[in-house]
């Protein structure tokens, strides 16, 4: 069972089975065995808090989802086991083929439709649709084209796990004729890598009623084949470092910020848009930096003393180490730079991302992973450059969130997603969609001063992320390293 009733589940997480063996457990009932259940109980960070999650009672599983947490020392005596799946397995892929030979006609004007349904055996006996192949029309012999699905989906960890396999003859109607079925499992399943296996299928009511009766044809696997599909946790738990990289707009198309009107408005009662964006944002994304250190950049500003015009200039005043500790130091630093620096513009965006590119090119062996967060108007004044910067980056391990403030309609923004249209460059195209856009204004009250939903706003922002850190990792052929000990892991290339 999968939480329920509770904001976090729209955080991007990993569902995870929980399996508790006990041993020795007291006996507190007086004519008959304890009636054991385990309780699962997450703590929160902010209050220290346990809440309770799930249940269950002997013989059921618990299922949940999110990072592997910390368990909850609880009274009693008894010796207790957890976290221990019957098999661990990388997230792989089976794929296989199956044909059949001399099933039964069951067309009136012709031979048969046939289909094959898979079911995944559950811990109280009952069975779950976990594939179906297409249907091969008017054939007693059909050959069924390949197929790949999750091994967690067929077994769910468990090589032994009975699978059962119906054969129909598929109907218009959807009143489709049932042929017979069989049993196998992932191991069984397994071992047609070195040699076909055939499985006879059987009618139990047919069985029954028909004393000569054999078969209802019979179902060969003809090949099966196992390829490991890694997810992002994996890498995470295999030391894969996040690297946040921060980026505010400071062009005068925001505003001034004296006035209220503006994005950057520095009032004593309330944070600015940008300020309320950088908080909420990063707030989300620290908790998935490990050092919570931040290269925090801002562009388009004129810098004192010479007014000199920069895209590129460390919110911190520090050239060497541009490092702001944790998204407080962003935010001090942020409203340093406002105090000194005039707002001007263009508004080019290539420049800080080619600089963190730089950073990303010289990692590639799956370590470091980089993602730069742009916080904008949504004004850009050199398309063309971004475009090409991005379609470059989309070939190194990072990532490009934009975040976009204020009330323009951000069609530029949408373009550089690249979610309707791949972005290209010269006639080349990004190898990997590697921007995330992200409106903050639908996150927000109409007063523009309170963010409505972290949970949703935390989904959005870093939807994407993962499957963007998969991509790159699949078209390196990089696998996660075995699970990251207590060493220090070298530190990162700074952007």
């Amino acid at each position: 069972m999968s939480l329920s009733g509770a904001s976090e589940r729209s955080v991007p997480a990993t569902k995870i089975e929980i399996t508790v063996s006990c041993r020795n457990l007291l006996d507190l009932d007086t004519f008959s065995k304890s009636d054991p259940m385990v309780v699962l109980y997450t703590q929160s960070r902010a209050s220290q808090e346990w809440r309770e999650v799930q249940r269950r009672l002997q013989n059921q599983h618990l299922q949940t989802e999110g990072f592997p947490g910390t368990s909850v020392p609880g009274p009693g005596r008894g010796d207790r086991r957890s976290g221990q799946p019957r098999r661990t397995i990388p997230h792989d892929i089976a794929t296989m083929q199956l044909c059949a030979n001399k099933l039964d006609k069951k067309d009136f004007f012709g031979k048969s439709d046939p289909f094959l349904v898979f079911y995944r055996s559950n811990e109280d006996g009952t069975f779950t649709i976990c594939h179906k192949t297409e249907v091969v029309k008017n054939t007693l012999n059909p050959v069924w084209q390949p197929f790949s699905i999750p091994v967690r989906a067929l077994c769910n960890g468990d090589y032994d796990r009975t699978v059962k396999i119906d054969v129909y003859d598929w109907d218009r109607d959807g009143s489709h004729d049932f042929i017979g079925e069989f049993t196998t499992s992932y191991r069984e399943l397994s071992k047609a890598q070195n040699q076909f296996t055939v499985y006879e299928v059987l009618n139990p009511r047919k069985k029954c009623k028909k004393k000569k009766y054999v078969n209802s044809g019979t179902v060969t696997l003809l090949s099966f084949s196992v390829d490991s599909e890694f997810t992002f946790v994996d890498y995470i738990k295999g030391g894969t470092q996040l690297n946040f990289t921060v980026a505010i707009d400071f062009t005068a198309s925001n505003g001034n910020p004296l006035q209220p009107t503006s994005l950057h408005y520095m009032s004593p009662y309330q944070l600015s848009a940008y300020a309320m964006a950088l908080k909420a944002v990063g707030e989300i994304i620290q908790d998935y930096d490990s050092d919570k250190l931040f290269p925090a950049y801002g562009f388009g500003a004129k810098l004192p003393p010479e007014g000199r015009i920069s895209h590129q200039f460390p919110l911190n005043n520090n050239d060497e180490d541009p490092n702001c500790v944790g998204i407080e130091g962003v935010l001090e630093s942020y409203f340093q730079s406002l105090r000194t620096v005039q707002l001007y513009g263009p508004t080019y965006f290539a420049p800080v991302i080619n600089q963190v590119a730089r950073a990303a090119a010289k990692i590639s062996d799956g370590s470091q992973y980089y993602v730069l967060l742009i916080i904008t108007d949504g004004v850009i004044s050199d398309m063309t450059q971004t475009k090409e910067a991005i379609v470059s980056a989309s070939s190194l391990p990072m990532s490009i969130i934009i975040v976009g403030v204020g009330p323009a309609m951000f069609e530029a923004m949408e373009e550089l997603d690249g979610d309707d249209v791949r972005v290209s460059s010269r006639g080349r195209y990004a190898e990997r969609d590697i921007v995330q856009f992200v409106p903050f204004r639908d996150y927000v009250d109409r007063s523009g001063n309170q963010v409505l939903s972290m949970a949703r706003l935390a989904k959005d922002v870093l939807a994407e992320i993962p499957e963007q850190l998969l991509s790159y990792m699949r078209t390196r052929d990089i696998q996660p390293r075995p699970p990251a000990n207590s060493s220090p892991t070298p530190a990162p290339e700074q952007p």
